[in-house]
């Protein structure tokens, strides 16, 4: 920009805007979802003062953790009246920049943020209070080292100003959390520690875990005794353990807002962006899950249907991680005795993991097909994330 500064500033950043709306426009016009490419365009052409501006004046929540942060968002989002969220699941600066495009005169703004640019959303969109869900291993060649995302979470939170929510029940985000000068401890459980089992603390393996409390013998590191919350506990139309996790840091949240949760809504949620929506495909009933890594999956056996037959459907896109090593670290012998066809483009290497636990299945890449080839009438369909969306795309319906 040349010449002086400010007086050009006004009219880039009305341009930056515009061009943004516009190509979200595009983007959805042309079959898109329009969800990140208006903040890929508003980032790349507007100042950082306008930036600054931007997402100032709204209080902002961030929600981030492996797994259970859409939900946690929509729970959050659904007792605030005009709040608005990255609910598409754009996760990244792009799809936070573009929910703040979007927000129109929201008072809030709710965001779920991927773990590996937490640091950097704190620093940008300074919010009032962050929750922590849980951390285990995900996307294999994007996130090399569990305790590596702590530990940049723990410096990122050493200057955070809010008040953090976290989950005291996982070690790492327990230690990840330790910096904050403001935590409100949550009991909201954790029951996959194969990511925990060296003490973030002191890196020795002298962490023991049980169902109720955990605790490093080698340095003292352990798990802060609070007392339980009963008021936090809320029920929901969502189905597992996970979900009541979900809506005990979403209660807490909501309480640190000073706003009350609505158990109306809560009650009434059935599905989330899909996830435990039902289809109806020829004349089977299909309900979809989503399972992305292997803490994922041990909360799924929780909540399959026992006589229901299964489609396993793995793709290794970009968003899913492009690594699917992950697979042999699931506990498939579970699935003993159930009828089971994979799916997706990686159907051959579930298959081949399922055949190691003793499992024979069926291979049909085809997701429509492979519901089909199960030859029942009841099916559960779990997905990692692009899978999930091509099972979305292919049986639409109401979420």
């Amino acid at each position: 920009m040349s010449g002086h500064p400010m007086r050009g500033f006004p009219f880039r950043t009305r341009a930056a805007r515009l061009t943004a709306r516009l190509a979200s426009r595009l983007s959805r016009f042309t079959g898109g979802q329009g969800a990140t490419i208006s903040g890929r365009v508003f980032l790349a052409l507007a100042t950082e003062q306008a930036v600054r501006d931007l997402v100032t004046g709204p209080a902002v929540v961030v929600i981030s953790g492996t797994n259970g942060k859409t939900t946690t968002s929509a729970l959050i989002t659904s007792s605030i009246d005009d709040a608005v969220s990255n609910s598409t699941g754009a996760n990244l600066s792009s799809g936070i920049i573009s929910t703040f495009l979007a927000r129109s005169t929201a008072s809030t703004v709710v965001l779920e943020v991927d773990e590996l640019v937490l640091a950097t959303t704190l620093e940008l969109v300074k919010p009032a209070v962050v929750a922590l869900l849980n951390l285990s291993r995900d996307q294999l060649d994007r996130s090399h080292e569990v305790r590596r995302i702590a530990e940049s979470w723990r410096d990122a939170l050493a200057s955070f100003g809010g008040v953090l929510v976290a989950n005291v029940d996982d070690p790492l985000i327990t230690w990840a959390a330790q910096s904050a000068s403001s935590v409100r401890w949550v009991a909201a459980g954790q029951p996959w520690h194969a990511d925990a089992v060296a003490c973030p603390s002191c890196s020795s393996h002298a962490l023991s875990v049980d169902v109720d409390n955990w605790r490093c013998d080698g340095c003292g590191f352990e798990r802060p005794q609070i007392p339980p919350e009963h008021d936090l506990t809320f029920a929901t139309g969502l189905p597992g353990r996970c979900n009541i996790s979900n809506a005990l840091i979403a209660g807490a949240v909501l309480a640190e807002l000073r706003q009350p949760v609505n158990p109306a809504a809560w009650a009434a949620m059935s599905s989330v962006a899909g996830r435990y929506a039902r289809r109806v495909v020829g004349d089977v009933d299909v309900r979809l899950l989503l399972s992305k890594n292997p803490a994922g999956w041990l909360e799924t056996f929780e909540i399959l249907e026992p006589n229901a037959s299964l489609v396993l459907a793995l793709n290794a896109r970009v968003q899913d991680g492009q690594d699917t090593s992950w697979i042999w670290d699931v506990p498939f012998e579970r699935l003993a005795g159930t009828k089971i066809v994979c799916s997706g483009e990686r159907a051959a290497d579930i298959a081949l993991r399922l055949h190691y636990a003793g499992i024979e299945a069926v291979v049909e890449r085809d997701l429509a097909r492979a519901v089909q080839r199960t030859a029942t009438t009841k099916v559960d369909l779990v997905a990692n994330y692009t899978a999930f969306q091509q099972a979305l795309s292919v049986m639409p319906g109401h979420a």
